[in-house]
């Protein structure tokens, strides 16, 4: 049986791992989540999630998802887990990533699926901003542009929003946020897909907010290290942060961020969390066994493991350690 925790207790674990600002003016329930010592990771597998034909099955995803919210949040429904994160006042920003192109992107059934829970918060639909680094990424993706026409916003930082003016620093990294991130948003729900990348060993969570500011092309060396760490320490994006949703139904095992159609497979997954560290953790380790099925070598023996994770989580933006790490299975 999950134990109950008081609230205070609850929310000096979660500044622990990112979430504790903001987290004192939702409702008093939230206090009642999933809130042991260890970070938890939910992943929820269906094969049926794509059809015959390989298209994504909208009705898969949503319950896959709903499953997913309620074992996170401890809850019996998918509803209350969704207040419990939420606030009808809240302008919630869906991070995806479209960078690499047509084939590889966050599956826009999952976004719906998401915009299906705020729903439950009666979060107007204009408050919901889907957005990526440029409108052009996300045209090529198929989302459509939607700056200020009613119903779910959908746009990109550039051209329109811009960059803030001044830089923000933190450790080894410096660089503009996306106003979108630091103006236009209330609360974040980071949506990667999970990928290998050539460069930094996997993109997932972390490396999503690469697409959230100016100068991405900076911060490529030393396979992205100490750089994604000290990107994810900022405090305003572990303050905005409330819900981590990885699109895993179809992976890709090699040669990323582009997509390679002969390294994808059928993982049929969506992972979901509020550490970044333990979910990307966690996607990493699926990466590494579809290496092992494709008698690919590791990340390690091909020289890109993806160190960030232990750089982020000395700088305490969440746990690498699987001791600390509660798997979910859905």
């Amino acid at each position: 049986m999950t134990k109950k925790i008081t609230r205070k207790a609850f929310l000096k674990r979660a500044a622990v791992i990112g979430i504790g600002a903001g987290i004192s003016s939702l409702p008093l329930k939230f206090s009642e989540a999933r809130t042991e010592t260890k970070s938890p990771v939910t992943i929820a597998i269906d094969e049926s999630v794509r059809d015959s034909n390989g298209k994504v099955v909208q009705a898969i995803v949503d319950q896959m998802l709903g499953n997913s919210m309620k074992k996170l949040m401890d809850t019996s429904n998918a509803e209350d887990a969704w207040r419990r994160l939420f606030k009808s006042t809240d302008v919630v920003g869906i991070k995806i990533n479209c960078l690499g192109g047509p084939g590889i992107y966050t599956s826009k059934e999952v976004v719906n699926a998401i915009i299906k829970g705020l729903r439950f918060v009666n979060i107007p639909e204009e408050n919901i901003i889907i957005w990526d680094r440029t409108e052009r990424d996300l045209r090529k993706c198929r989302y459509k542009i939607n700056r200020d026409g009613s119903g779910v916003r959908c746009y990109g930082t550039l051209p329109g929003v811009g960059y803030e003016e001044q830089p923000t620093r933190m450790g080894e990294f410096e660089g503009r946020l996306s106003k979108i991130l630091t103006q236009k948003i209330t609360a974040l729900i980071n949506v990667p897909i999970l990928k290998d990348h050539n460069l930094a060993g996997i993109t997932g969570a972390m490396k999503n907010h690469y697409g959230s500011y100016a100068n991405p092309q900076d911060y490529h060396a030393n396979t992205c290290d100490p750089y994604i760490a000290d990107l994810n320490a900022i405090p305003l994006i572990k303050e905005k942060t409330r819900l981590l949703v990885y699109d895993a139904i179809r992976p890709l095992a090699d040669g990323g961020p582009g997509n390679r159609a002969g390294f994808r497979w059928d993982y049929n997954g969506l992972l979901t969390g509020f550490d970044p560290v333990a979910v990307d953790y966690q996607g990493w380790r699926i990466i590494e066994a579809r290496r092992r099925e494709l008698g690919l070598p590791s990340l390690e023996e091909v020289g890109r493991p993806p160190k960030y994770l232990s750089s982020a989580a000395k700088r305490g933006v969440g746990t690498n350690d699987p001791k600390n790490i509660e798997s979910i299975y859905v």
